[in-house]
């Protein structure tokens, strides 16, 4: 995207002159005389670099709040005041392609936020892991749940499915692995990685619904009590 800059005669501003700066660096210079193709494209009201960033991230909100088919293109660009244009220049292949980038940052995010030490007890590596999704009811006040399973039972489009399919794997082998890491035998970590994503899951569902953290913190007692139990299988490290 161009952008012109500032024509502010300064001695040591590179743009003093008038030069036309695009995310690569400078590119030539801006006419004096006529407005240059970044500056009509401005007016035009096309998306800024910063605009594919911001339409992701709105895109994650909404299907976390409400679900795949309430997640269209013209909710996206106004939550987060893009202009219309963004859509076809930044996703031209259409929604699926937004989505999937939307779940790509879900997933990031759950790379950076659950990030227990190497070596964590199976309780450690429980409780943070419903300390996540405790803390998205709370501050959304019920309104957010989880955006892959949002796109997961709304979903006909086989490659997002897939997708799907994929995080959660990747979820599930992490999990599995922090907890062998803890002590677990490679089984026990396999299956209590898959119960703690889907018993955890399933009380944001059940939450959301009743409106009260009761079901979440009902099943996430349940859950450490049962990781604390491993205390006495776990292997010596």
């Amino acid at each position: 995207m161009l952008r012109v800059v500032s024509r502010q005669r300064k001695k040591s501003s590179a743009t003093a002159e008038g030069k036309v700066v695009t995310a690569h660096g400078v590119q030539g210079r801006a006419s004096r005389s006529a407005p240059s193709a970044g500056s009509s494209r401005l007016a035009r009201g096309a998306p800024d670099e910063g605009t594919r960033e911001r339409m992701v991230a709105g895109a994650a909100r909404l299907l976390a709040e409400r679900g795949l088919q309430a997640t269209s293109f013209s909710e996206i660009l106004d939550l987060t005041s893009s202009p219309r244009g963004s859509v076809y220049h930044h996703f031209p292949a259409g929604k699926d392609q937004l989505v999937t980038a939307a779940l790509d940052l879900v997933e990031a995010q759950m790379g950076k936020y659950f990030a227990p030490p190497a070596g964590a007890s199976p309780e450690e590596v429980t409780v943070l892991f419903l300390h996540l999704w405790r803390g998205i009811l709370q501050r959304s006040q019920f309104k957010a749940g989880c955006a892959v399973v949002a796109v997961t039972v709304a979903a006909d489009s086989p490659g997002l499915l897939k997708h799907v399919g994929k995080i959660f794997r990747t979820w599930r082998r992490r999990l599995a692995d922090l907890l062998a890491l803890g002590g677990l035998s490679a089984g026990d970590a396999g299956r209590f990685a898959a119960t703690l994503i889907a018993a955890s899951e399933g009380a944001v569902v059940l939450s959301r619904a009743e409106q009260t953290m009761e079901p979440f913190d009902l099943v996430a007692s349940h859950l450490v009590e049962q990781a604390r139990s491993f205390s006495g299988t776990r292997r010596p490290r």
